[in-house]
């Protein structure tokens, strides 16, 4: 396939309802859709940076230079037989792996549509229904909290994960607890705490979690290590695994038992499919994180998430919960037994209604082969 045009674009969505974390509040979702067109096909990525440099170093800003700059050039006007040629081009890039990652997906797309088949089946997925959960963020009140769960689990889904924080943790998961007994519920911290915050961490365990995630440090893995020893709950790792050798690093130490993937931190399909394999080895699960990506992204969520070692629910929630109009359809739907349908169509199996990503687009930039 030989590259003739990329395309950027700086998108800004409105989220349905805010999304409150121990990292802020979050009120829309700005992120670049990356469009890759070659022999007259056309592949869609979703790079998942943020404005701010809350969850990752990157933002919008470093990724539209490092795409523009650097990886675009790299590959533009030039014939690759596969993603695999394309992404060596540029393997002396270090880091900024959400910029990586968005440009892979968008020539994993391509390349799937080539070979006629679903990016599911593309990148080694066996199933055609995934099962997946909501993540809620921080709420107003306790009572509201409450609400919201009881709303989902309405929706069909059967695993809950909640945000928590310094002095919005024990109480809130204990509440939950006792008003959902029998559901399953992880806890989310998104690195809100320390190893003096152990005790309250400790009582967690007699909440019947699923899961801890991401308690301690966003880089840290020795830490973990000490805390998982005093927890009977299982630590899962998010922010800490950037790559194949933090998750073999994290499982020797034991610093969790669960790991957490998303293509943007990991930088794509292919570091995302390593990691899988490696905790599969180990018999290890993962599950599939979210970055409140539009249907482009979570396209490619879904089929990821459909490789056999994603076990647990991920954070691939429907569309509703996220957007009231997304730039994909059909939407992603969740359905009462908790599971999504993995799109079959080539590559990522859902059309870009070009008139709705107009709309959400803040700026854009061309790039063409002479």
């Amino acid at each position: 396939m030989r590259i003739t045009r990329i395309e950027l674009r700086h998108t800004k969505m409105e989220l349905v309802s805010p999304f409150e974390t121990s990292l802020g509040v979050e009120r829309f979702e700005e992120h670049i859709i990356v469009r890759v067109d070659g022999d007259g096909l056309t592949g869609w990525g979703e790079c998942v940076v943020e404005p701010t440099p809350s969850y990752s170093y990157e933002t919008l800003q470093t990724a539209w230079h490092v795409l523009k700059d650097f990886l675009i050039p790299g590959i533009l006007g030039k014939e690759f037989d596969c993603v695999g040629s394309a992404l060596a081009v540029n393997g002396w890039v270090r880091g900024h792996r959400m910029a990586r990652a968005g440009l892979e997906a968008a020539l994993t797309d391509a390349f799937a549509r080539a070979a006629g088949v679903s990016l599911s089946a593309f990148l080694g997925g066996r199933r055609t229904r995934i099962p997946v959960g909501v993540s809620v963020g921080l709420q107003p009140t306790t009572a509201e909290l409450l609400r919201v769960i009881a709303g989902y689990l309405d929706d069909g889904y059967k695993r809950i994960k909640i945000k928590i924080a310094p002095g919005r943790d024990i109480t809130l998961v204990q509440a939950v607890r006792r008003e959902f007994p029998d559901i399953h519920l992880q806890v989310d911290a998104n690195s809100a705490y320390t190893l003096d915050d152990s005790e309250m961490l400790r009582s967690l365990d007699d909440c019947d979690l699923q899961l801890i995630e991401q308690p301690l440090g966003y880089d840290d893995i020795f830490d973990h290590s000490l805390l998982q020893r005093q927890l009977r709950t299982p630590i899962c790792l998010d922010e800490s695994i950037y790559n194949t050798s933090d998750a073999r690093a994290a499982l020797a130490l034991g610093s969790c038992r669960i790991i957490n993937i998303k293509p943007g931190r990991v930088g794509g399909y292919t570091e995302s499919i390593r990691i899988h394999d490696c905790c599969a080895s180990q018999g290890v699960p993962v599950w599939h994180g979210g970055m409140d990506e539009s249907g482009i992204g979570r396209a490619g969520n879904v089929a990821l998430a459909s490789l056999p070692n994603f076990s647990l629910p991920g954070d691939i929630s429907a569309t509703k919960r996220y957007y009231r109009e997304d730039i994909v359809e059909p939407a992603f739907e969740v359905d009462q037994d908790g599971t999504m349908a993995v799109p079959s169509g080539p590559g990522i199996g859902v059309e870009v209604i070009m008139e709705r990503l107009e709309r959400v687009t803040v700026h854009k930039d061309d790039f063409r082969s002479a």
